[in-house]
């Protein structure tokens, strides 16, 4: 069995897909726009990565996410006076349309139907205050320039993706942070294990070896983006892994904060994980945990009070220096 798979050797065993460079160049005019008017900039990754089982991908093995924080995140990033470019899985929820889906707030639900001979379309007048306030945020956001999408499907488009837009954000420095939503495979099969076409049931039972997918946090941190401030998620089951488990991110990559957060109680509570003093010596380290909690009668998301936190804490690292 091989060993463990650097970040270099992934990098190396895959081709860059092809569509890659077209979209670093729409990435590379963004950031340059907000870099010369000072704006600071966030890269949030959002949604689940799959893993093809064939070249020609018909099957394939998926993370659980609907991309439900990322999207939310963004928004409130948005709210927060940064540009936002948002990472996130095709087809995942995604900023102010996560609102009106097929299952929340259904678009047809909004509107009224024309009566005979009119042809405008109108929204239902008990539905104008709620839609109102999402439709001015979309389009501040469109008029500004102040987001831009990219897509990804494979664990390998999202790792190819993040590397070349990470050195793009490089020459902002401390104006950039990193906020690592996406639920990222563990595993994934290497392109001389794939079939080329797609696999035929006829043949029998199906055994595949995967191997780990390498962990880039860490080159992303010292060689990508070493003065970016970074942040990465937890997400257990078991609540007592949680903040161990950050602490322990924090310990070996060296980033700045972890949120970490259990699956059943993901939507009202979190702890932010984060050094209290950063040392050559990351093993004796110490760190804070700063809990947030919705109250059982609270009208905003989680995602309001995480992304307020954030951008304190940016702020406050942008003037350390």
């Amino acid at each position: 069995m091989r060993c463990a798979w650097t970040p270099e050797e992934f990098y190396r065993e895959f081709d860059e897909p092809p569509h890659v460079q077209d979209i670093t160049e729409s990435v590379q005019a963004f950031v340059e726009t907000h870099r010369q008017a000072g704006h600071k900039v966030v890269l949030v990754t959002s949604g689940g990565t799959t893993v093809p089982l064939e070249k020609n991908m018909v099957r394939f093995l998926d993370n659980f996410s609907a991309g439900t924080r990322g999207a939310a995140s963004a928004e409130y990033f948005l709210q927060q006076g940064y540009a936002v470019l948002f990472l996130s899985r095709q087809h995942s929820q995604f900023p102010f349309t996560r609102l009106y889906s097929h299952t929340t707030n259904p678009l047809f639900d909004l509107l009224e139907e024309p009566v005979a001979n009119d042809d405008s379309v109108r929204v239902s007048r008990d539905q104008v205050d709620r839609l109102l306030p999402t439709l001015h945020a979309y389009h501040d956001a469109k008029r500004n320039k102040r987001l831009l999408t990219v897509s990804f499907v494979t664990v390998v488009e999202y790792l190819f993706l993040l590397r070349h837009i990470c050195h793009i954000l490089a020459p902002l420095g401390r104006h950039a942070m990193l906020y690592l939503a996406a639920a990222v495979s563990d595993y994934f099969l290497p392109p001389e294990r794939m079939s080329e076409h797609k696999i035929q049931s006829s043949d029998g039972a199906l055994t595949i070896e995967l191997q780990q997918v390498p962990k880039v946090l860490g080159v992303l941190v010292h060689e990508w983006l070493p003065h970016a401030y970074v942040v990465s998620f937890k997400l257990e089951t078991d609540e007592s892994l949680v903040i161990p488990k950050a602490e322990r991110s924090l310990r070996h990559y060296g980033h700045h904060l972890v949120i970490g957060n259990q699956l059943q109680r993901r939507k009202w509570e979190v702890v932010l994980v984060e050094h209290t003093s950063r040392t050559k010596q990351q093993d004796t380290a110490s760190f804070g945990h700063t809990w947030i909690k919705l109250p059982q009668d609270a009208v905003h998301e989680i995602e309001r009070d995480i992304v307020q936190t954030l951008a304190q804490r940016q702020h406050a690292w942008i003037h350390a220096v």
